[in-house]
């Protein structure tokens, strides 16, 4: 069985989104499904960038196409109460729980929390709710995500997926193939279904071309 990465940070309304196909299009064809907590802001900060919540034309994009999305998908948005938010609990929360399925499950319960629901997942007392409404052991749970441990995971998951290309959440990666963004499982599940219609040589002799500062050096 191959598994499916899912790489994502809970204060990403796009990772919400997709956290309401995903399991099933794993499921569809036969893959485990790995959800995989990353800081999203060490991701942008390392590839030099700002989140769109920082920039104020494109949070305002953001937040009426999220709601256009969700509309379509017909699932409910309601978002944080404060968003950016400290997310690092949450994501370490998730990382905290070893067995794959019922980590898949928090993390799918905690991107509804925050954006389906509306609740404050910088508040530990609701991620304890939501981890306890999944019948799991949420004060146990708690304890292990403020490890140093955990703590110390959460970096290396957000450094190895770095090192895999992740430049944005969400992320799928499966078979080192990489696709990013809600608006691509379409993509995903061409692929996983075998009729990808990408041609990888044209990829190749594309990202050969020089650019133009290149040209300009040559001269």
């Amino acid at each position: 069985m191959k598994k499916l990465y899912f790489y994502f940070d809970v204060v990403s309304p796009y990772a919400y989104l997709a956290s309401t196909r995903i399991t099933e299009i794993a499921e569809k064809y036969g893959c485990e499904l790995q959800s995989e907590p990353v800081l999203l802001a060490g991701i942008l900060q390392t590839h030099g960038q700002k989140g769109p919540a920082e920039i104020p034309s494109k949070r305002s994009h953001l937040i009426k196409d999220i709601l256009r999305c969700a509309a379509e998908m017909d699932v409910p948005l309601v978002g944080p109460p404060t968003h950016p938010f400290n997310p690092l609990l949450a994501l370490r929360s998730v990382l905290a729980v070893t067995e794959n399925t019922e980590r898949n499950k928090l993390a799918a319960a905690l991107l509804m929390a925050v954006w389906g629901l509306g609740k404050d997942v910088a508040d530990p007392k609701v991620i304890l709710d939501v981890i306890q409404g999944l019948g799991m052991n949420g004060a146990e749970i708690l304890e292990r995500a403020q490890s140093d441990n955990v703590k110390m995971a959460l970096r290396k998951n957000t450094e190895q997926a770095i090192a895999k290309g992740v430049f944005g959440v969400p992320t799928f990666v499966i078979d080192e193939e990489l696709f990013w963004g809600n608006d691509r499982l379409d993509f995903l599940s061409d692929y996983l279904s075998g009729s990808d219609p990408l041609d990888k040589q044209k990829v190749q002799n594309i990202l050969s071309r020089p650019s133009s500062a290149e040209r300009t050096a040559k001269r």
